[in-house]
């Protein structure tokens, strides 16, 4: 998304899309016939939300509007259509109808364009108007924002640009204009070079709900208008709309009816005043005792049956829903922006920017609760809203659908920059402590500190946290000014985090050791296969003379040393692990070849000293026994049809494992284990933790532990209940974390 610009304006600013923009097909110079007389092709783009270089394509064929399908879209299609509008090139696509769905005829279907052709007529497709598509699957282009120089716009809409682009909240009450979130002000529009009013005649609440939606909020409330009146009679007002009528499930004003004031509008709302609005901030936004009061009926009340997942940023991710005291994803078919907006303002953030299909947010795990959800925009809850329930054969986590929400604007963006950095997605963290401007002090720098300094700077998620950066540009180097930084990994910015305030203490206070992030859009997400552990798992009493290698490489239990080698053995209790990749970006160790270590008794490398923390825990919480393996091999062992293998680790082949892969260490081999002969029986919880250490970044963290409760008598074990640590809703958590144990061997 590129309209990071725009939200750093001091002012709250969004969005909005604008009226349609139309042009013709001509060219800065008018090329010759390529076919015979047919008719003329106009081209506009439409839909919501959207900046002017893109939306969903829209063609004017046969005196009538209609759409172009998805099927079989491509880069090429959307250069020509893009120099068709008058851009030079199109830096993007979009399917299924992101842009919403259109109106009328689908003109176009499996469209196959060279790149280079004239017009979109001249490219292969399957005949006028001869599509199998619905508008769900309308396609949109997002075109380079450079004109085509000397093109003409043959059918621009009128000279006085009856388009809204940008929508603001002024807040003009003493005492709100320095604080942020503003939920309370003048509703205004940007009009040219400066900005507009809007009448209040007619205004509503609905007319309230959307634009507090748009802003972040996800409610309206009312408004002293008498506050106001004093405004209006010291402002010279330059009002722009009027007659603005809205349902109040728009998730943008632009698609709400208004009307504009023409010519001279010194005399226009002579009955009413400017439009003001005053909105309830989320949880997350809300400050003081309200905020305080919110979190106390929180806690004290069920838990919610909502969250997102998997996401970058503050109100976006995979939507999970919890039904029958497990978590589990919607199915994506004809999910759109009214119900992303019902999850949103649910979730207590304004309306949905996007309504994100086919997992673009990582793929979950679990049941698949929800499919064809179709809200009207008014429920307070997604489980209000008409949906099916599903058969895992109807959909696929690979169709799970996601959200992007508008949130508050609250400036964090401002007070973090990166610096010294190859590109401008990494450098030194750079933060702003008063008037002044510092370096961040690299002592307990991890992954997680990174996370917060890469969303607080809108680039996504932490590829490396960086505690050496004196091979990045410094010279324009500057002071330490925080240090100390302590963060859970799901902060806003670095300021929520803990940290030593005003008093720095930094080990080493040099250049070399400031703080440093490389950011990235996207990242991967491990999670265990669970129920393989419950069918793998056994016992193995195995032989001292057989464990020398297991034991250099500190995979027994502590009192192994005190045995009396080689004779005796060792009680293991053994699984085997499959661990998938479901995110967006493959899995790499830390650290590169050349700093791999060699282990000559096992004959292997390790890319990561530990990738797995296995335990035995009692059901309090106590450790009583403990593994550990170390990543001998990251390789994609097998990967989802479709999906190829691009790791191996033959021939000190490159580790990693590939999005839509897994890994697996099979039960025979050395070290996928827990030492046991220690314990006890007794009932107990069997927890293992893929990449403990946060060593490398990922896009969830909380699906990274999976547990069981077991039974131990002495000589048998039954391992049961497997599940990712974050599946269950709290209640059930409690009571698997409560079992009384089992009094037979029959698990019901």
């Amino acid at each position: 998304m590129g309209s990071r610009g725009a939200w750093a304006q001091p002012q709250l600013l969004a969005l909005l899309a604008g009226a349609w923009l139309w042009v013709g097909s001509a060219q800065p110079t008018p090329p010759g016939p390529t076919r015979g007389p047919g008719p003329a092709l106009k081209f506009r783009l439409a839909g919501y939300p959207r900046k002017h270089n893109e939306g969903r394509i829209e063609v004017f064929y046969n005196d009538e509007w209609g759409t172009i399908c998805d099927d079989d879209f491509t880069l090429d299609n959307a250069h020509v259509l893009c120099r068709h509008l008058g851009f030079v090139a199109a830096t993007g696509w979009a399917h299924s109808a992101k842009y919403g769905k259109g109106v009328g005829r689908i003109w176009l279907d499996n469209v196959n364009c060279g790149g280079g052709e004239k017009s979109i007529g001249d490219c292969k497709h399957r005949g006028w108007g001869n599509s199998d598509c619905s508008h769900e699957e309308d396609a949109g282009v997002v075109c380079k924002d450079e004109r085509i120089p000397g093109f003409k716009d043959s059918n621009v809409i009128e000279t006085e640009q009856s388009h809204v682009e940008e929508v603001r909240l002024r807040p003009v009450v003493s005492g709100a204009r320095r604080r942020l979130p503003v939920a309370e002000g003048v509703v205004e529009v940007r009009y040219k070079d400066g900005w507009a009013q809007i009448c209040d005649e007619g205004w509503d609440s609905n007319n309230s709900r959307v634009v507090c939606g748009m802003m972040g909020f996800p409610a309206e409330r009312k408004v002293n208008r008498n506050v106001y009146k004093l405004f209006t009679e010291r402002q010279q007002l330059n009002y722009r709309l009027h007659s603005v009528s809205c349902t109040g499930t728009e998730v943008h004003l632009s698609m709400c009816a208004f009307e504009f004031y023409r010519g001279n509008t010194s005399a226009a709302c002579t009955a009413g005043m400017p439009a003001v609005v005053s909105c309830l901030p989320g949880p997350l936004f809300a400050t003081g005792s309200a905020h305080k009061k919110k979190q106390r009926q929180q806690q004290q009340g069920q838990q919610p049956r909502i969250r997102l997942k998997g996401g970058a940023k503050v109100g976006e991710g995979r939507i999970e829903v919890l039904k029958s005291s497990e978590w589990g994803t919607i199915c994506d078919d004809r999910w759109n922006l009214l119900s992303a907006s019902v999850v949103c303002r649910e979730l207590g953030f304004g309306s949905a920017k996007e309504a994100l299909t086919g997992a673009r947010m990582g793929q979950g795990t679990g049941p698949i609760h929800m499919s064809e959800v179709q809200c009207s925009g008014t429920e307070q809850s997604l489980w209000s809203c008409p949906f099916k329930n599903i058969t895992e054969e109807d959909c696929k986590h690979s169709e799970d659908a996601a959200v992007r929400c508008n949130i508050p604007y609250m400036g964090y963006e401002n007070l973090i920059r990166l610096s010294g950095g190859r590109t401008a997605s990494e450098g030194r963290v750079e933060v702003k402590r008063g008037s002044q401007w510092g370096t961040v002090c690299s002592d307990g720098w991890t992954t997680k500190e990174a996370m917060v300094a890469c969303r607080q700077l809108g680039l996504g998620y932490s590829l490396h946290a960086v505690t050496e950066t004196w091979y990045w540009d410094a010279s324009n180097v500057t002071e330490m000014v925080l240090s100390g930084v302590k963060c859970e990994g799901h902060e806003m910015s670095l300021s929520h985090c803990q940290h030593h305030g005003a008093s720095l203490n930094c080990k080493n206070t040099g250049t070399r050791f400031a703080a440093g992030v490389i950011c990235s859009e996207t990242a991967s997400d491990l999670l265990l296969h669970a129920p393989l552990v419950q069918e793998t798992a056994y016992i193995e009493d195995r032989p001292l003379h057989m464990l020398y290698c297991a034991a250099e490489e500190n995979c027994l239990s502590s009192s192994a040393r005190l045995a009396n080698w080689p004779y005796g053995h060792r009680r293991l209790l053994r699984f085997s692990s499959q661990i998938h990749n479901n995110g967006r970006a493959d899995f790499r160790p830390k650290a590169g070849r050349h700093s791999w270590v060699w282990h000559e008794c096992h004959r292997h490398y390790h890319s990561m000293d530990i990738f797995t923390h296995y335990d035995i825990l009692t059901p309090n919480g106590t450790k009583v026994a403990e593994g550990h393996k170390a990543s001998f091999c990251l390789e994609d062992t097998e990967c989802e049809e479709d999906v190829a293998k691009r790791y191996e680790c033959a021939n000190f082949g490159e580790q990693g494992i590939t999005v839509g892969c897994w890994d697996l260490y099979r039960h025979d081999i050395d070290c996928q284990w827990i030492d046991i002969t220690d314990v006890k029986p007794g009932n107990y919880i069997l927890q293992v933790v893929i990449n403990p250490n946060f060593e490398v970044a990922e896009s969830d963290f909380t699906n990274n532990a999976m547990k069981c409760n077991c039974k131990y008598d002495g000589h048998r074990i039954w391992v049961h209940s497997c599940h990712i640590g974050d599946a269950l809703s709290d209640e059930a958590n409690k009571r698997f974390e409560q079992y009384p144990g089992q009094l037979n061997n029959q698990i019901s």
